[in-house]
């Protein structure tokens, strides 16, 4: 099986370089993530009843998750800057598995997509959870970061089967 190796983030000569989206037509983008973060009964319960010394946990994730959004791409370097219509960050506590799962969504109106948007979104949200609850409890895990789905562009929509 023979594969294009065309890399869209090098120039002829191999230098990094952004991709050129200026001939891209201007689309509704749309994008969701998820994240989770696993911490032990204690920690969950300290959450749920307010009792993070830093604060409401869930609340300041939120804003963070959305901020995230936002510097995308300060933080990875070929991502375009993208001016975002809207982002949403929600977290659920979820006491079966003393987690909470962080779902984002990000939209524009514009010439690339909002996938990092998202999935970062998220990874804030969780990195926040970890740093307000670190005091408590040492081993925190982030998990299941993923893309859901996305829409808009030229490579058309996607959702996660599972």
């Amino acid at each position: 099986m023979e594969r294009n190796l065309e890399f869209t983030h090098f120039d002829e000569a191999g230098n990094a370089r952004m991709v050129d989206v200026s001939d891209k037509d201007v689309t509704r983008r749309k994008a969701s993530a998820m994240a989770k973060v696993l911490v032990n009964k204690d920690t969950f319960g300290l959450i749920k009843e307010g009792g993070i010394k830093k604060g409401d946990v869930l609340t300041v994730a939120q804003i963070a998750g959305i901020m995230g959004s936002k510097k995308t791409s300060e933080l990875i370097p070929m991502c375009h800057p993208v001016i975002t219509d809207a982002t949403e960050v929600r977290l659920k506590l979820n006491e079966d598995e003393h987690s909470i799962e962080i779902e984002s969504c990000v939209s524009s109106t514009g010439r690339t997509g909002v996938e990092m948007e998202a999935v970062c979104a998220c990874t804030v949200a969780a990195m926040t959870v970890y740093d307000m609850c670190k005091a408590v409890q040492r081993d925190i895990e982030i998990t299941d970061i993923r893309l859901l789905s996305k829409s808009g562009g030229v490579h058309g929509d996607y959702v996660r089967n599972s």
